[in-house]
């Protein structure tokens, strides 16, 4: 089963930039971006749709950007004008794909996760 690392989180200035990766093992259907505060439910940072667009989370659009490095196998998230409020883990997640002789058969869901890599924004 594939699996996912990431890397690229640290400690940042508020207004500063940051970039995330998320290598992936083998072949997916797909990755995306959570991140979790402690004593707060997991919050949607960014995720494929069909037609090779992506949804981001509200508290992010317009300053995070996900994109794909299809040779890579790495999905990266750049993030820019980092506030305060976006300290956080953050996971990436993939669906993962089993291959038949009939086809590629994907989970539905995000079923696949990273152990996570910390992003902290001073003020």
């Amino acid at each position: 089963q594939v699996q996912v690392v990431e890397s690229g989180g640290g400690s940042v200035q508020a207004g500063g930039s940051l970039q995330l990766s998320c290598a992936a093992s083998g072949e997916n259907c797909g990755m995306s971006w959570y991140r979790q505060t402690p004593g707060k439910e997991r919050e949607l940072v960014s995720r494929p749709l069909s037609l090779g667009t992506t949804e981001y989370g509200d508290s992010v659009k317009g300053r995070f950007t996900a994109s794909v490095d299809k040779a890579a196998n790495t999905l990266n998230l750049q993030m820019n004008n980092l506030k305060t409020d976006d300290t956080a883990v953050y996971y990436c997640a993939a669906r993962s794909a089993r291959r038949f002789t009939y086809g590629l058969v994907c989970s539905p869901t995000f079923d696949v996760w990273g152990q996570g890599t910390q992003v902290t924004v001073s003020a």
